[in-house]
């Protein structure tokens, strides 16, 4: 199951107590201060992995605590700290407070760390307050509670490119046809439901990761459909490949049924660079894939491709390796 949303508590750990004591030595009934410090708490740590693919996990359990430092002892022995917890989250998550939405941590990179919440300090053992004047303090310094939050996790599919459309206009196809990706693919919309990802090589040691998700609808941007719950899987891609079903009445107004729905959801997303393929030529006639190829949207000259056939994927790839490369020298 394709879990992208989540939200947890995360509670750092207590620090241990100080604690009061003394020394006993022979003939000296009372000697002086030697009470130990407490032991810190351990921190939250999340670490991104590319061994995880959602976060189901976290539908399951919802609360997570690192472990309290120990207390102090006599001798000015210290507590031992407490160990931190580390959370594995997939790349591509981001961390927000659930109160406020402020970001609290992006995960991009492959085993990259962040700590959450913090721990608590332990308290200092009495032998830190003796003075001239009180050279025998009966007091100790509590250990300071660790850091808890509440915190929303969203994961974003990190893809080079992303693979715009209605349903049923041939996404899931194309991604199989390109990648070695093999989603359901079927002859009615809606067939795609969870995100899909795919490598696309291109040459001996050049490949781009494409992301197939769920079709849009009108609205999509207000929730309605799965577009909502699925768009921002393609907010970090760098170019946009918008998919037009060559058997649609009016593919110009598709296209722009599409832009709106990203414009709606995030404005940003059309500054992106854009790739538009009218899809399955092999079931059109000559003259309506002539009158299709003399069409502009927003001036991009369209690709004209078969998935099933592979009519124009030759000519696709490496324009979407171009295309990803200028958004990278831009960038």
């Amino acid at each position: 199951m394709f879990i992208d949303s989540a939200e947890i508590t995360v509670r750092a750990g207590r620090g241990g107590n100080g604690v009061a004591t003394f020394r006993r030595e022979k003939f000296v009934p009372k000697g002086g201060p030697n009470g130990g410090d407490g032991g810190d708490g351990g921190d939250v740590v999340f670490i991104a992995s590319t061994h995880i693919a959602t976060l189901m996990d976290f539908r399951y359990q919802h609360e997570y605590a690192a472990e309290n430092g120990q207390n102090g002892a006599a001798g000015n022995k210290t507590g031992r700290n407490g160990k931190a917890i580390e959370i594995k989250v997939p790349v591509g998550t981001i961390v927000r407070d659930a109160g406020t939405g402020d970001v609290v941590a992006d995960f991009v990179e492959d085993g990259q760390a962040v700590v959450i919440a913090r721990h608590g300090d332990g308290g200092r053992g009495n032998s830190h307050f003796a003075t001239s004047t009180n050279q025998a303090p009966r007091f100790a310094e509590k250990g300071r509670p660790g850091e808890e939050r509440h915190v929303s996790l969203e994961l974003k599919l990190l893809a080079d490119i992303g693979l715009v459309g209605f349903p049923n206009a041939g996404k899931s196809t194309l991604i199989s046809r390109i990648s070695a990706a093999r989603p359901k693919i079927a002859d009615y919309p809606f067939t795609t439901l969870v995100p899909n990802l795919g490598i696309v090589r291109v040459d001996e040691g050049e490949s781009f990761v494409v992301a197939d998700i769920p079709g849009l609808i009108e609205g999509a941007s207000e929730g309605k459909g799965l577009g909502l719950q699925f768009l921002r899987h393609v907010e970090r891609s760098g170019v946009l490949c918008f998919l037009i079903d060559g058997l649609s009445e009016d593919p110009v107004k598709d296209y722009e049924t599409l832009t709106a729905e990203l414009q709606r959801y995030n404005p940003e997303m059309l500054g992106k660079r854009r790739l538009v393929c009218i899809t399955k030529m092999d079931a059109l006639p000559a003259e309506r894939m002539d009158e299709l190829r003399g069409l502009r949207f927003d001036g991009i000259a369209p690709m004209m491709i078969s998935s099933v056939s592979g009519f124009g994927i030759d000519e696709l790839v490496p324009r979407m390796s171009r295309e990803l490369k200028a958004w990278r020298e831009e960038g």
